[in-house]
């Protein structure tokens, strides 16, 4: 049973235009340089296989899903599993990963949540890890290059 409590939420007000967060959440170059050098693999079209590969403290990794939902600069959804987790590759053990965007201005409000974390410190490690991804989104598309 999952508990609602148990939802991962992270949030970043990124001084950029929406059209430039949006670029960077589906384009498999610049996700390389904000998500732990993860590289990703997908068309970006709802009902698609999405995959990313990488290596994360010190263990390499293939984790999958599938393309949610996916509205043009407001929202990607998508269902997400990792090996890592040391679960079996059910259903039940998938993520559900939303994120939101907001245009403010010539800002980008970036609203993620990620549910079905069995537990608070479950919950707890993945918000971490969201949060510094974002924290690295907002710097690679706030400093100058």
């Amino acid at each position: 049973m999952i508990a609602a409590d148990h939802i991962a939420k992270a949030e970043t007000t990124i001084h950029a235009p929406i059209e430039e967060v949006w670029n960077a959440l589906t384009n498999p170059e610049m996700i390389k340089k904000y998500m732990f050098g993860t590289t990703v693999i997908s068309d970006w079209k709802e009902g698609s296989k999405i995959v990313w590969k990488g290596e994360w403290e010190g263990k390499s990794y293939e984790d999958k899903g599938k393309i949610l939902q996916i509205e043009d600069q407001k929202k990607l959804q998508y269902s997400h599993y990792s090996p890592l987790s040391g679960l079996h590759d059910n259903p039940q053990n998938y993520h559900t990963v939303t994120i939101d965007l907001a245009r403010k201005d010539n800002e980008t409000m970036v609203t993620l949540t990620q549910d079905n974390n069995p537990d608070e410190k479950t919950r707890d490690h993945s918000e971490k890890n969201w949060k510094m991804m974002l924290a690295s989104l907002k710097k690679l598309l706030e400093e100058p290059n």
